[in-house]
């Protein structure tokens, strides 16, 4: 199959996804912290485009970018669901969320080169908001190290998949790149307003 023909299939996949599942009442209740926390970045269109989208633009990043990307995930991860744990409120978390993939697409369809330093506190930041959500809605007496782990597993795979897209995508036409980081970005601000 040729890449353009696949890139069009995944661009219709997006565009027929429903609004943010990946939240309390997304019908996938489990007391199994490890399944809860691996089921759960993979429930919301928003998480996953997210995540895939940060894989696929760190790809044409700098080298300590593009190796460093999944850390800076996982590790605003980490942070933003230890912040919930903690008890601490963050206010309009969901529009953060939101807000996220609509950057992540931006940041694709602009092309845009960030140094280092600022795109990995970017991606961090980002990531926070997901974390604090996975960990807010860790289901209550789940194991707080197999949730973590689960989520952690999700967040990486859904992070490699958009890195191996952006790979692929690095030997095709750069209006596809561009176009793919519209849909999401246009998918971003819909979650938000909707």
């Amino acid at each position: 199959m040729k890449i353009m023909t696949k890139l069009l299939m995944g661009l219709g996949l997006m565009l027929t996804a429903t609004a943010a599942l990946a939240h309390p009442g997304h019908g996938v209740e489990t007391h199994n912290g490890f399944l809860s926390g691996l089921l759960h970045p993979l429930m919301g269109i928003d998480h996953l485009l997210a995540m895939a989208a940060i894989g696929f633009w760190s790809i044409r990043q700098s080298t300590a970018m593009k190796r460093g990307a999944p850390l800076f995930v996982v590790g605003g991860m980490v942070l933003g669901a230890a912040l919930a744990w903690s008890g601490l409120s963050f206010a309009g978390v969901e529009t953060g969320i939101a807000m996220t993939v609509l950057l992540a697409g931006i940041l694709i369809a602009t092309m845009a080169k960030l140094p280092t330093v600022l795109g990995a506190s970017l991606v961090a930041l980002f990531m926070l908001t997901h974390g604090y959500a996975h960990g807010a809605e860790m289901a209550e007496g789940a194991s707080i190290l197999s949730y973590m782990a689960g989520f952690v597993i999700a967040t990486l795979a859904i992070t490699f998949i958009g890195r191996g897209l952006g790979t692929l995508m690095l030997k095709a036409d750069n209006r596809a790149s561009r176009a793919l980081g519209g849909v999401v970005a246009v998918i971003g601000g819909v979650l938000a307003v909707g």
